[in-house]
């Protein structure tokens, strides 16, 4: 005898969230943080140029060549707070804010993040950085001693020791990207069908 009646052991249509990802490696989340910290170096340099340390230039070739004070004064410190705001978004890669738009943000606060989007900017970021950063750093440790920028000795080493972590942003966060997309690979928009056991039987 077939009975429609409902009971304990009647499968239901699942509708379960996509699983979570996992959490990311202890790895990711040292290597995000260093991301940080390489660009604070350079920032710190131009900010403490703007403030008037004259780190080996003289007063006429910052007026000359770097309009400060001036124009170019505004222009090293937002610089250097772009540089880390866009540091700081390597974060978002091992943190929760990462996986959700944080709610205070405006009509996008609470909705999820798209892996695919997020990796496919940060990829393209890490390419940018890498070319932009690593060649045309090279380029300058060549030439720089053959051109008179005024800067010399003492403080040229001090300049270099800052820019030179730079070089490390791109490659930092394309590890740190790869590390995002491995978790989230196979974790979104899948959804799980519970209860199609004992489907059959219930005659």
């Amino acid at each position: 005898m077939n009975t429609d009646k409902p009971t304990l052991d009647t499968p239901t249509t699942a509708t379960a969230s996509p699983s979570p990802p996992p959490p990311p490696p202890r790895w990711a989340i040292r290597t995000a943080h260093l991301t940080v910290a390489c660009v604070l170096p350079s920032s710190l340099w131009r900010l403490a140029l703007a403030a008037g340390v004259p780190l080996g230039y003289s007063a006429a070739v910052l007026r000359q060549d770097y309009d400060s004070p001036g124009w170019g004064t505004l222009y090293m410190i937002a610089l250097s707070l772009l540089t880390e705001a866009l540091a700081f978004l390597t974060l978002g890669l091992v943190r929760p804010w990462g996986e959700v738009v944080p709610r205070w943000l405006p009509l996008l606060g609470g909705r999820p993040v798209i892996p695919k989007l997020a990796v496919t900017t940060a990829a393209i970021g890490a390419t940018l950085l890498s070319l932009l950063l690593i060649a045309l750093p090279l380029a300058q440790w060549l030439l720089l001693d053959h051109l008179d920028n005024g800067v010399h000795g003492a403080h040229l080493a001090l300049m270099r020791a800052c820019y030179l972590p730079l070089m490390a942003w791109g490659p930092l966060l394309a590890a740190v990207t790869l590390s995002y997309h491995r978790r989230h690979r196979g974790h979104h928009g899948h959804h799980g069908h519970h209860g199609h056991h004992g489907h059959h039987g219930h005659q």
